[in-house]
């Protein structure tokens, strides 16, 4: 399953864990999206929006 926003586009990115004696260890962050029922062009779909795209009101829920 893809984890990549329709809207936005954001998808996870990679980076390194860091301790306090400073060893580096590979991590993800992924983003936090969701499937939703949305009105798109006029119709209802189901899109995965990331939350902070849905909570800004870029995409109307379909109710």
């Amino acid at each position: 399953m893809s984890k990549v926003c329709e809207i936005c586009g954001k998808s996870p990115t990679t980076g390194n864990m860091v301790s306090h004696s400073n060893k580096k260890g590979k991590r993800w962050w992924k983003p936090n999206v969701h499937n939703v029922r949305a009105m798109v062009n006029g119709e209802v779909k189901r899109v995965k929006i990331c939350s902070k795209c849905l909570k800004a009101g870029k995409i109307q829920r379909a109710v």
